[in-house]
């Protein structure tokens, strides 16, 4: 069980010289902070206690998932931003920190409204900050989440057969997941056959597995509330010397990306390794986004592995690394696998073999 009243105090400890409170309004924000994971629920953290603003439907959930929380439950008819101006009245707070990236313009000029004698003051990535760093449960989780999405290809792969459409395949593939035991698939998966896989972010659609001689799979899985994030090629025709050429370069990318991995790399060097790889082969306009981001309760959280990014890898991050070289007519080649920084380096938490050999498949 996650220390949730540790986790609190950290923010405490971040927002102590700038407010007398803060309002988290991002709900996977409120989740990591008290485990409750129903929506539309403020958490009000002051400097000696904490109150989540909830309402009526979630008594039940409230008293399951953070039993001896203090909760305040709002009345029908009155809004949850009505209910916060109300509880720091009560305060008697004279500041009070938003997380302006969560709170809409319409919520803060109510709250500004119902609050004229307190200061707001906005604030980013108090929270998200320490969500970067993941402690044993999370990892644990993510372990579990990378579990599931491996156990769930592994079946699909071994069912493919010629005819499938890659919107077939793509909803078996969030069907196995939740077989397994994932709430879904933490993204909508990617399959996409042959050109289509020059698509980074291609949506599954009528083409038929067989069309082309190979398919790209991306997919992960929501387990424990942690997401999971993957990519593999499954070849199912021959293997043509562009394909040989184009993944090696990729393999070669992601190989050394993840040996910059350790703590204190600088985010942006990992991204150049993989980055410089893919330019020396003549393919630096076709490798078109950053080569990681974070996976934790979202799929795409801080930190970033990406050009101009001067933060520092720190043991207990966990970082997707996917290089890709995306080539229009043709295809797209990307491996991407995610990656626990350690104390003395890294640990690829993943475990598909990523040998061109060994993404052959019989169909």
């Amino acid at each position: 069980m996650p220390d949730f009243e540790k986790r609190r105090d950290k923010v405490r400890h971040r927002i102590r010289n700038s407010a007398d409170a803060i309002l988290v309004t991002n709900h996977l924000n409120v989740t990591y902070l008290t485990g409750f994971t129903g929506e539309d629920s403020f958490l009000l953290i002051n400097r000696d206690h904490e109150m989540l603003i909830s309402d009526g439907r979630f008594t039940i959930q409230l008293g399951e998932e953070c039993p001896g929380l203090e909760v305040d439950i709002r009345k029908p008819g009155t809004t949850v931003v009505d209910r916060v101006g109300s509880v720091a009245r009560k305060l008697r707070l004279t500041s009070l920190a938003i997380e302006s990236e969560s709170m809409t313009v319409a919520q803060r000029r109510r709250l500004e409204d119902s609050l004229p004698k307190v200061a707001l003051r906005d604030t980013e990535g108090v929270v998200e900050g320490l969500r970067m760093i993941k402690d044993k449960h999370e990892i644990d989780a993510t372990r579990s989440a990378v579990g599931v999405a491996e156990r769930a290809f592994a079946v699909i792969r071994a069912g493919l057969r010629p005819g499938q459409t890659e919107k077939e395949v793509a909803d078996a593939l969030d069907h196995q997941i939740r077989l397994f035991g994932g709430r879904c698939c933490s993204f909508p998966p990617i399959v996409a056959v042959g050109p289509r896989s020059a698509l980074p972010h291609a949506v599954p659609g009528p083409r038929r597995i067989g069309d082309d001689d190979f398919t790209l799979f991306d997919w992960g899985a929501d387990h424990r509330l942690y997401m999971s994030d993957l990519t593999r090629l499954v070849v199912t025709g021959r293997i043509s010397r562009q394909l040989q050429k184009v993944y090696g370069v990729v393999l070669k990318a992601h190989q050394r990306a993840i040996a910059v991995i350790r703590p204190n790399a600088a985010m942006h060097d990992v991204d150049r390794a993989a980055r410089e790889t893919i330019a020396a082969a003549g393919h630096d306009k076709h490798f078109r986004h950053s080569v990681g981001h974070g996976v934790g309760l979202e799929i795409h959280e801080a930190p970033r592995l990406a050009p101009g990014q001067q933060g520092l890898l720190k043991a207990g991050m966990i970082v997707t690394v996917e290089p890709g070289i995306y080539l229009p007519g043709w295809g797209g080649i990307r491996i991407e696998d995610d990656v626990l920084v350690t104390r003395s380096g890294h640990e690829v938490l993943s475990s598909v073999p990523t040998a061109l050999e060994e993404c052959v498949i019989s169909v």
